[in-house]
């Protein structure tokens, strides 16, 4: 890679609790992970707690290569999530509250890196407390013109809300969702006809330069205004599907970043998000043949 790109991701930072342990976790933990196994420079915005499981999870994330100087501490508990899988390997989550990453606060140190920044991911969940959102949207009006504003919606039990996607969409160039939340897009946006014209209107409505939408076994989808590129699931035999959307997402903004084309991209982010599907919890390494910068 001749420039190293400096991607973030701002919002929640956790441990899911697993049925065979604790993982470090939260989207915007799994997205830099990723980004940096493909030579990004990653940062991560987030919040946790003055305890044990606060100073695990940032020397955990300082181990895993990501830049740990702008995770914050305060007086509120490090986030968890219990997880539980079904029997295809897909998790249900109980997401606890009034934890450290819903308190994250804008300061001057994050205005200065949000300035040099080439990508940032953001969801939903960590915009559920009014600190943390604020702090998200402070952030995201604080980059460059050039710097790609990731959506990766994450709906979450119900820690969201029309005026939140809204609000999210409208700050966004890329737009990332699975087939379980494009419904609840559809309500709140009266969208109408098949998947590919519902997500149209979208690209359409919010002006977004990419959207990725991934169906679990059945594949994916990436459109942009004028393209589309459409892939099947590789067949693999799932151990747990957590962490595949946020793998999806690191490598197809990686290969946006570095220009490379649709089909291609959107190939590779297939590929490692069904390898992800392999392996136990969100940060598996990725093997350098799945990869293409």
């Amino acid at each position: 890679m001749e420039e190293k790109f400096k991607v973030a991701g701002i919002g929640e930072l956790l441990w899911d609790i697993l049925p065979s342990g604790k993982q470090a976790g939260g989207a915007p933990f799994n997205f830099t992970f990723h980004a940096g196994q493909v030579g990004c420079e990653s940062f991560v915005f987030s919040a946790v707690g003055r305890d044990d499981l606060g100073e695990e999870i940032v020397q955990k994330a300082s181990n895993l290569g990501i830049n740990i100087r702008y995770i914050q501490e305060n007086g509120y508990p490090t986030g968890t999530v219990t997880v539980r899988l079904d029997e295809a390997g897909h998790p249900d989550y109980t997401i606890h509250e009034n934890v450290a990453w819903d308190f994250i606060q804008w300061n001057e140190d994050m205005k200065k890196c949000a300035g040099i920044l080439d990508a940032v991911c953001f969801g939903s969940l960590a915009q559920r407390n009014p600190e943390s959102a604020g702090a998200i949207r402070s952030f995201l009006n604080s980059v460059r013109p050039e710097c790609l504003k990731v959506y990766d919606i994450n709906l979450r039990q119900h820690y969201f809300s029309k005026e939140i996607v809204s609000e999210s969409l409208m700050l966004a160039d890329i737009l990332k969702l699975n087939d379980e939340e494009l419904p609840v897009l559809g309500n709140y946006f009266d969208l109408s006809g098949d998947s590919p014209a519902q997500l149209k209107q979208l690209i359409r409505m919010f002006d977004l330069k990419y959207i990725a939408y991934t169906k679990g076994s059945k594949g994916s989808m990436v459109l942009t205004p004028d393209d589309c590129s459409t892939f099947e699931a590789p067949k693999v035999k799932v151990v747990d599907t957590v962490g595949a959307g946020d793998a999806f997402t690191a490598i197809f903004i990686a290969g946006v970043l570095n220009k490379k084309p649709l089909t291609e991209i959107h190939k590779k982010a297939n590929e490692v998000a069904a390898f992800v599907c392999t392996q136990k919890g969100a940060t598996p390494p990725i093997d350098s043949s799945f990869l293409f910068f």
